[in-house]
């Protein structure tokens, strides 16, 4: 019979109903809540580059460099731990960093990177491939497709839909040591290959065509397209449209 490898804290609380898969790490005083999906492979509470350094200096002069199971108990006590809620699924190759939060049914696609202090509102998806870097903040019901980069300082609202590879960026004048913040309003949409300058706010309802370069503020309820971004329409507009589509061509039945 096959014993799947697992490393699960001493402090890990983990909800009624969770399933936890093979090569799953969690770290710290991470809590998991009940009903979750843990895939293969999955870490939660994964350390930040200064721990992992002390840990490298505590570990000089040993006698193996492998990681053996004291190199796991350091991991487990220096890491804050990361909170996952209820009825969460995260699938395969997915880290997730300490001091993160996701909220009440979210999901990840496969080999998602989530950094640490991000906190994830209820019921958003994060697409396969997508990178969140750090320091950002996403609200409820929000869907990120794949392959798409969040840096830290980027806010994020309630139901938006960003799809696939869209870039955001958080310093004017790479590289420099200032990053600064950018925000995108509740329900927002942002086009495919989208790319979002840093510091700019995205207005509440506006849409972003997709490969549009936005280097300005976008007002809300607008759509701009272009390189740089320009609007040509209103949401209203746009929303006329959009149903007139799907009426012509019939909904996809999502699964």
């Amino acid at each position: 019979m096959y014993v799947p490898w697992r490393y699960i804290g001493s402090k890990v609380v983990l909800g009624e109903g969770t399933f936890i898969g093979a090569n799953v790490s969690i770290y710290g005083s991470s809590k998991i809540g009940t009903r979750v999906y843990i895939d293969d492979d999955v870490t939660i509470g994964y350390l930040t580059k200064g721990k992992i350094v002390k840990i490298i200096e505590k570990l000089e002069g040993a006698k193996s460099r492998e990681k053996g199971e004291e190199f796991y108990q350091m991991l487990d006590e220096l890491s804050s731990g990361s909170m996952i809620g209820d009825n969460c699924i995260i699938r395969r190759g997915t880290v997730i960093y300490e001091d993160t939060s996701i909220g009440d049914g979210c999901e990840t696609g496969h080999n998602v990177l989530i950094r640490e202090n991000v906190y994830i509102g209820k019921r958003c998806k994060i697409g396969s491939y997508t990178i969140l870097d750090g320091y950002v903040t996403i609200g409820d019901d929000t869907v990120i497709q794949s392959a798409v980069y969040i840096p830290p300082k980027v806010s994020i609202g309630s139901r938006v839909f960003i799809a696939p590879r869209v870039v955001f960026t958080n310093d004017r004048y790479p590289s420099s040591k200032r990053i600064i913040e950018t925000i995108i309003e509740d329900d927002v949409v942002i086009g495919a290959n989208s790319t979002i300058i840093a510091g700019i706010k995205i207005g509440k309802g506006a849409v972003i065509a997709a490969g549009s370069v936005v280097t300005k503020s976008v007002e809300p309820y607008t759509v701009v397209v272009g390189i740089p971004a320009r609007p040509v329409m209103t949401r209203e507009e746009y929303d006329k449209k959009r149903i007139e589509y799907e009426k012509s061509t019939g909904v996809f039945p999502w699964r």
